[in-house]
């Protein structure tokens, strides 16, 4: 007798970070063709698995694009990439607004390491003081500043806050845990939260 499956594995954090996109406003479908796109009409594109660095995650790929959708405001959800053009420097301090937004939020939750961004930005991200919106000179802070206000607001209150504190927890009872893959180089991305 074949059996039927009634069921799919869900990995947590992506139903997680699926959900809390859903909620804001956007179905999130994944690509080898992409590394993070938004269309304005709803649709997140986040690359494949294959595509994606060891320590790129889902969740850290959808937190990292709801971050740039809070900088450029709620107008911004109705455009292609937020209307940001990441194939020149025209963008470069939204950019570090976007970075200096997502340490702040995840520093309230000890996931500032375990969500990191990964591309190319990672050396600013890394090098942030303790408070990101320390007034350090860098244009980007007032603009990060705007985008923490909104993260209070619709449509990304209140489902923000709530996948970075069920992230926090996840995390928390693997790294409890000591859970790790004893076949992989690198330690697990729980091993970087801060609790």
């Amino acid at each position: 007798m074949e059996r039927t499956p009634r069921h799919t594995y869900l990995d947590p954090l992506d139903g997680i970070w699926l959900t809390v996109a859903d909620r804001i406003g956007f179905r999130v479908e994944r690509s080898a063709e992409v590394y993070a796109s938004t269309d304005g009409k709803g649709v997140m594109t986040i690359g494949a698995p294959s595509t994606l660095d060891p320590d790129d995650c889902l969740a850290q790929m959808i937190l990292h694009e709801l971050c740039h959708s809070l900088i450029e405001g709620v107008e911004s959800l109705a455009v292609a990439d937020f209307g940001l053009d990441n194939e020149s420097e025209r963008d470069v301090t939204r950019e570090h607004a976007c970075l200096r937004l997502q340490a702040w939020l995840t520093e309230k939750y000890g996931l500032r390491q375990a969500l990191a961004p990964t591309t190319d930005f990672r050396v600013y991200y890394d090098a942030l003081p303790e408070d990101p919106f320390a007034d350090d000179g860098d244009p980007a802070t007032v603009a990060s500043k705007q985008g923490a206000a909104r993260s209070e607001k619709a449509p990304w209150a209140p489902h923000l806050w709530e996948g970075l504190e069920a992230t926090a927890k996840i995390l928390d009872v693997a790294r409890q845990l000591g859970a790790v893959d004893p076949r992989a180089e690198n330690p697990p991305i729980w091993s970087e939260l801060k609790r």
